[in-house]
């Protein structure tokens, strides 16, 4: 068997633990009110798994700049030095104030590929929209709200009151949702963490058939990774706010901020891995849930090139846990 085909195989696997362990560690600050702590667990117990996993990756999407963040920053190097040669996409608590406060929806994830196949998205705000594999080809981020969904119930086989639109909830959003609601669609209100409904608009029994609205560029570009795995797509544009954020994006070599930013940009190849592990219950996973020796995780592995997705159930012991595995877990 071809070594390299091997590797990718096991390091699916090895993107699992990276998640659960950011999982686990997050998951105990569940309702706490401490979004910082809890994102700081789940970021000690991501970089401690990376740096087992036999790979050469650099972070391009990650916790924030050297100066900003102390792990998982922007090029900064995980795993054990030796090949493949790898780009890293993390998000080690996608919806810290979803943990604070208890709420649904918070995710581990991150998403993998060869090097030079993700985007390289600035800290900013992206205008994205995104649909899963039956209505690829009949958006447009620049059509009418109404002309999309239209196309979506269409490809979808359903009336456009059985339609289900995820949309963020944010004062931006108030033309948007009149838009829908004028259109006949129902809504389903988010209040942050926008890439588990986007992933969810391609997995069938999950209720969410389009994402849209402004959401972090990074995110989208997490989202997509795991849209090109499961045949979906998602468009995008930078949304910035003042002239630092269209400085922040020509530094990282984007140099027309109003791009229409399609798949091919977002996530280049079919050359990708995407992981996710639930914190709290959601559309997509089910939330950690901790036992009287451990507790238990949902996770999503997803590998673009065979087009093969996982959904692991684990059962983790604590005390036979590897203390690399327990960072952050109180």
């Amino acid at each position: 068997m071809d070594k390299d085909l091997t590797m990718e195989r096991e390091l699916t696997m090895e993107f699992a633990r990276v998640t659960e362990a950011a999982a686990l560690a997050s998951a105990r600050w569940v309702g706490r009110g401490n979004k910082e702590a809890a994102d700081d667990a789940a970021v000690q117990a991501m970089r401690s798994v990376f740096d087992t996993i036999r790979m050469s990756g650099t972070v391009v999407i990650g916790e924030g700049e050297m100066d900003e963040a102390p792990m998982l920053y922007i090029g900064e190097k995980v795993g054990s030095g030796e090949p493949p040669e790898l780009d890293v996409a993390v998000d080690p608590l996608e919806g810290t104030n979803i943990v604070a406060k208890g709420l649904a929806g918070a995710i581990a994830v991150v998403a993998i590929a060869k090097k030079g196949g993700l985007l390289h998205a600035p800290d900013m705000y992206m205008d994205k929209i995104a649909v899963g594999p039956q209505a690829k080809g009949k958006i447009h981020l620049d059509a009418s709200v109404q002309d999309n969904l239209r196309s979506v119930a269409q490809a979808l086989g359903k009336s456009m009151d059985d339609l289900t639109v995820v949309i963020m909830d944010r004062p931006r959003h108030d033309k948007i949702i009149h838009e829908v609601r004028e259109a006949g669609a129902r809504i389903r209100l988010i209040t942050d963490g926008d890439v588990s409904p986007a992933v969810a608009c391609a997995i069938e029994g999950t209720g969410i058939d389009i994402m849209m609205g402004v959401g972090g560029a990074p995110e989208g570009v997490l989202a997509a990774a795991a849209l090109r795995c499961l045949g979906g797509e998602m468009q995008g544009r930078l949304w910035p706010e003042n002239d630092a954020d269209v400085l922040r994006a020509k530094s990282l070599g984007i140099l027309d901020v109003s791009k229409l930013l399609t798949m091919n940009d977002l996530v280049c190849s079919d050359d990708v891995f995407f992981a996710a592990t639930g914190i709290t219950e959601g559309p997509l996973l089910k939330g950690v849930h901790f036992t009287a020796q451990g507790a238990l995780t949902h996770t999503v592995v997803m590998r673009g090139k065979t087009g093969t997705v996982r959904f692991i159930e684990a059962r983790h012991s604590f005390d036979k846990k590897p203390a690399y595995a327990m960072k952050g877990v109180i």
